[in-house]
């Protein structure tokens, strides 16, 4: 499965020093894995999970979901290392922490010609700059920081996220103007499960792939919210087969629910199935 047409539903972190829940993230129903070596790993334990990470990683055994390994930046004593421990891995992606340019890209793309490169975008300063960096080559995908963020910015936090709409809009534009995937920040009361699907269901409006996780117990929700319902994908084909048979009869239009379906709606509805289908296809793995 190729990184443009694989689902990002739920994206879970999983602390890079931690066997144990690296051997179960090979169980777990999620779309992909950030394992983590920044934030998630305390500063005498680096070079231990670095090691850890590249064994569990090359034991292999996570099927089809995508393997991203996050980083430590370079201005800290470990982002090299990290980076040279990982040449010739079987991974899907290195997620860059705290990209404030194209330059960090950059800088990571010359250091590795292998792996495709993922951005966090967690500063004032990415998120000015969020289309020079979405449209670096070597950009596959782009991961929202929301926690780091809302600090730079000295916001506070509220349930509707309304302090930081505008960088979370301006993220998904500067991805879409380039075509790369972008997730989702974390939801961090792990146990509120309305209040996830709640976050979910916005960041899936303001037209996000996925979601970022903190806990196995939330993969569900996102998998369910990020995914095409029933009534969209029968929607979909019923758009699809009125477009078509309005082409072949050589009308200039064609109408579904009182509604006219032109071109870009039939795109729509063409991804959509596409989106379903590679779901089905990584749960058959």
């Amino acid at each position: 499965m190729t990184q443009s047409n694989r689902p990002f539903r739920s994206v879970l972190y999983i602390p890079g020093s931690k066997e144990r829940a690296l051997d179960k993230a090979r169980t777990l129903p999620a779309d992909a894995i950030i394992f983590d070596l920044e934030d998630a790993v305390a500063p005498d334990a680096k070079d231990a999970a670095r090691a850890t990470l590249r064994d569990e990683i090359d034991k292999g055994g996570y099927g089809k979901r995508a393997r991203l390994v996050r980083i430590n930046g370079f201005d800290t004593p470990w982002g090299n290392a990290d980076v040279a421990a990982f040449r010739g891995a079987d991974i899907d992606g290195i997620l860059l922490p705290k990209v404030n340019s194209a330059l960090d890209i950059e800088t990571l793309a010359e250091m590795i010609s292998d792996v495709p490169i993922w951005a966090m975008m967690e500063t004032a300063a990415g998120i000015l700059n969020a289309r020079e960096i979405a449209a670096h080559p070597r950009l596959a995908g782009i991961v929202m920081g929301t926690n780091d963020l809302v600090k730079e910015l000295g916001a506070r936090p509220g349930p509707d996220r309304a302090e930081i709409q505008t960088a979370l809009q301006w993220s998904v534009i500067a991805a879409r103007a380039d075509g790369v995937c972008i997730v989702d920040g974390v939801y961090n009361a792990f146990k509120d499960e309305e209040g996830l699907r709640r976050e979910c269901q916005q960041g899936r409006d303001l037209g996000f792939d996925g979601k970022t996780l903190i806990h196995p117990a939330q993969i569900a929700i996102a998998n369910e919210v990020f995914a095409p319902g029933e009534e969209e994908l029968a929607l979909a084909r019923r758009q699809i087969a009125a477009f078509e048979e309005a082409q072949a009869s050589g009308q200039g239009v064609a109408v579904v629910d009182g509604k006219i379906v032109e071109n870009l709606h039939v795109a729509t509805a063409k991804a959509l199935i596409a989106k379903a289908e590679a779901i089905a296809a990584m749960a058959e793995g």
